[in-house]
């Protein structure tokens, strides 16, 4: 598969665009942002290219969270297709699509491609209050944060304070000398 069409930067920034920010969640691709968010990723920016991006954006967090079968990203993939052509010796494959769901198109391949040659390891976050996705590349496939500085460091704070507070209560309370 040529490089252009597994794209994990794109896949992970598109499952990515729901963070909870401030205890809020956040849409990177509402109605103000998704222009932006779109022309930046190489999309056209398109009203229906962004509707049909976020569309696409849910079915995949819902099937990696693995809360929808991974058959319903089938109809995301009607009317597009892999052109091979060759150079130079070589096969390599154009994706053809309508312009408003390219994007959208190459984040459903990607997610095929990352789930075939890297099974379990694409994920969500560890941190349950987060809402960010990671692809695993660490040899023993035991990351658990989107980011070790945000999420991983919280995670861990949360953990020494509990185990501190539960150490507190399990000491008896010291007797007053006589």
């Amino acid at each position: 598969m040529d490089e252009i069409l597994r794209d994990d930067a794109l896949l992970l920034a598109l499952l990515n665009t729901t963070p909870v920010d401030g205890g809020t969640q956040v849409d990177e691709l509402g109605e103000e942002q998704a222009t932006a968010w779109l022309r930046s990723h190489g999309g056209t920016g398109s009203p229906a290219e962004a509707e049909h991006t976020r569309r696409v954006r849910d079915a995949l967090q819902n099937v990696v969270r693995g809360d929808a079968d991974p058959a319903t990203l089938g109809r995301y993939l009607d009317g597009v297709s892999l052109v091979p052509s060759t150079r130079s010796g070589r096969i390599s494959w154009q994706l053809q699509a309508p312009a408003e769901r390219e994007l959208a198109a190459r984040a459903v391949i990607t997610w095929h491609e990352v789930d075939e040659s890297l099974p379990g390891r694409l994920r969500p976050c560890g941190n349950s209050e987060c809402r960010r996705f990671l692809i695993d590349h660490s040899r023993g496939n035991r990351a658990q944060w989107c980011s070790m500085a945000v999420c991983g460091n919280r995670m861990k704070a949360r953990r020494h304070y509990q185990r501190t507070r539960e150490a507190r209560s399990a000491d008896p309370a010291p007797t007053p000398p006589s």
